[in-house]
């Protein structure tokens, strides 16, 4: 993935968890996605008081700099880009001082620099599905957004949206199922909502996405018992609690191979 070095224009903040970040220039330039609704970039944060090799890339630094020093990475996903404008718009969940990312958010200015990986990608909602499950988050709900969007008109979609409360919500083009957690574990309520929803008849293309335990009941649930192929479905866990995204990378393969195991065995296969 190429590297870029966008340049903030502008903030917003959406919802008390989350700000939404604006960035162009002529460093992202060249910047381009291709027709996908889960694009992403890997935000690119130095660590102060270290000098870094000029110019700054995330390859020089890996090339000059010891490994302890190494820039940390935040993987973001695109809520938008207007190609004639250079703008990229990223949406930033935020609880207070908590994590990287979204303390950088909120204290961010126009005119402040922020490099990027990316983008990457693989998921656009299927013409061809007869119907469409989108499932997630708060990480999930811009690239949920995004597809949304790109729904052609008339599409059959059953979309849930866990947030912290009624305040979290946003209001997007299509009907949209809010889940308040209001304090209960992660992904407890989009399980249960997934779980009793009455599936209609014919192929359905799934999104879902957040923090990884549910992520994986919600996989078990769609793979085993409701026996949907895997190519009918994007699934990740973007995030675990409890961990960083440096320390979440680390693992994520072992597990999702664990998750994998499991599900085969459960399978038959």
């Amino acid at each position: 993935m190429t590297e870029h070095r966008g340049v903030v224009l502008r903030t917003e903040r959406l919802t008390p968890h989350m700000v939404r970040v604006v960035v162009g220039g002529e460093g992202m330039r060249g910047f381009a996605t291709e027709g996908l609704t889960d694009h992403y970039v890997k935000l690119v944060f130095p660590y102060e008081g270290v000098e870094y090799p000029t110019p700054f890339t995330v390859a020089n630094c890996r090339e000059s700099v010891p490994r302890e020093h190494w820039p940390r990475l935040r993987t973001y996903t695109v809520r938008a880009w207007d190609a004639a404008a250079k703008e990229l718009t990223l949406d930033f969940v935020v609880h207070g001082d908590e994590g990287l990312a979204g303390p950088w958010a909120v204290a961010a200015r126009p005119g402040d620099v922020i490099h990027m990986i990316g983008p990457g990608g693989g998921y656009a909602p299927s013409p061809e599905a007869d119907w469409h499950l989108l499932a997630g988050d708060e990480s999930a709900l811009p690239a949920i957004a995004a597809s949304l969007e790109a729904l052609a008109p008339g599409a059959k979609a059953y979309v849930f949206i866990e947030v912290e409360g009624p305040e979290d919500e946003q209001k997007l083009d299509v009907p949209v199922t809010y889940l308040h957690r209001a304090g209960a574990p992660y992904g407890s309520r989009l399980v249960e909502a997934v779980r009793t929803l009455d599936f209609p008849e014919g192929r359905v293309h799934a999104f879902v996405h957040g923090e990884a335990a549910f992520v994986k009941e919600l996989r078990r649930l769609l793979r085993v018992d409701r026996k949907i192929p895997l190519d009918q479905l994007s699934i990740s866990g973007y995030w675990r609690l409890g961990v960083d995204d440096e320390g979440w990378r680390a693992v994520k393969k072992d597990w999702n191979r664990q998750v994998e195991t499991e599900e085969s065995a459960a399978l038959g296969a």
